[in-house]
């Protein structure tokens, strides 16, 4: 499953315009939804991860109910755990596929074949 290519633009919180010194406000800043691309209309983005434990996550959720703080408890069969919220309502993040990243990857095992071996056709190109 492709990842969700919906973006939004996200305002500095007041919090951090009001403790900014004069002339320098921070700018909104783009964020990406994170969730497979089959899901309803609520998008979320993890904005920062406070050291990989349980509950240490703070994601931004748009078309829906503000930030959501719980890390999705699931783990693979590897023993990895989710990286997206909890009750999210797409794939687990370890089923999402971001299509920008693979197109990255195959534009570079064109321009580098032996690092990519994996993505050779079958005439060996």
């Amino acid at each position: 499953m492709n990842q969700c290519t919906a973006v939004a633009l996200l305002p500095p919180p007041d919090h951090l315009i009001a403790l900014s010194p004069a002339g320098h406000r921070p700018e909104a800043g783009h964020v990406l939804c994170e969730l497979g691309g089959e899901h309803d209309d609520q998008h979320a983005a993890m904005l920062w991860d406070e050291g990989g434990r349980p509950g240490s996550a703070v994601w931004v959720r748009w078309k829906g109910s503000g930030l959501a703080k719980l890390r999705c408890p699931v783990l693979d069969p590897r023993n990895e755990a989710c990286e997206l919220f909890a009750a999210h309502p797409s794939a687990h993040s370890w089923g999402i596929t971001d299509p920008t990243h693979e197109a990255i990857t195959r534009l570079l095992a064109k321009q580098h074949p032996h690092l990519f071996p994996e993505y050779r056709d079958t005439d060996g190109n």
